[in-house]
Order: C-alpha cells, then structure tokens, then sequence
C-alpha cells in the first residue's frame, strides 16, 4: 500500500506523488516539528512550536526545553501511528540538533529521524 506524500507534489507520471508507510510516518513527524502554533486554520495549537525557539541562545536550557516541546507534542499528534521512545535536543555550536527515537504502533523496530537547523 502506499500514501500521499508530503508536501504535496505532482510525481514525474503526472498522478499524486506516493511514498511507503515509514516515510510517510518520517514526513508526518517533520509536519509536526516545522508547524507553528497558529499556522493551522483548524488546528491552531497543532506543532511542536520550534519556530518559537528561531532567535534564541543556541544553549543547553533552550535545547532541554525544545526536547519537552518536541517530545509533547509528538504524543499529542502522533499517538495513534507511532510510540515516541526517546527525544534528544543538543546545542552544537549555532545548530540545534532534534532526534526522534520512535518505532510504528505494532511494529517496534527502532527507527530514527534527525533535524538540525541554525537558533
């Protein structure tokens, strides 16, 4: 079986772009991570809020309080397809670094997924 992707995208035969379920799973997690509060019509507190952190000081207190945001807000969204077993912020040098330790409902293989970007 496959799913949309996302975003959403044309594939080069001209249907719907289509991906597997793990990376469909991968894409729904940056969905939650990239969100800002607000930026959602229906869902105004759908995200984990990283936006909010863009200008901070790359410090150890910040990443600690992204790693609550992230870890909350992916067992909020994201309860009904994954188990969120671990999240790990680090700051390093001006790069936050986000990974998501996480294995699919019903299938409990380990799997990671890893965000950096620059506060």
């Amino acid at each position: 079986m496959t799913w949309f992707a996302f975003p959403y995208r044309i594939s080069p035969a001209g249907t719907t772009a289509e991906v597997n379920r793990e990376r469909q799973i991968r894409d729904m997690i940056e969905q939650v991570l990239f969100t800002r509060r607000g930026e959602r019509l229906n869902r105004p507190e759908f995200g984990a809020g990283l936006h909010e952190m863009l200008f901070s000081e790359n410090a150890p207190e910040i990443a600690a309080a992204v790693q609550h945001m992230v870890q909350a807000a992916l067992q909020q969204w994201l309860v009904e397809v994954i188990e969120v077993r671990a999240v790990r912020a680090e700051a390093v040098d001006s790069q936050l670094r986000v990974t998501v330790i996480y294995s699919l409902l019903g299938d409990g293989e380990e799997r990671r997924a890893v965000v950096e970007g620059a506060i």
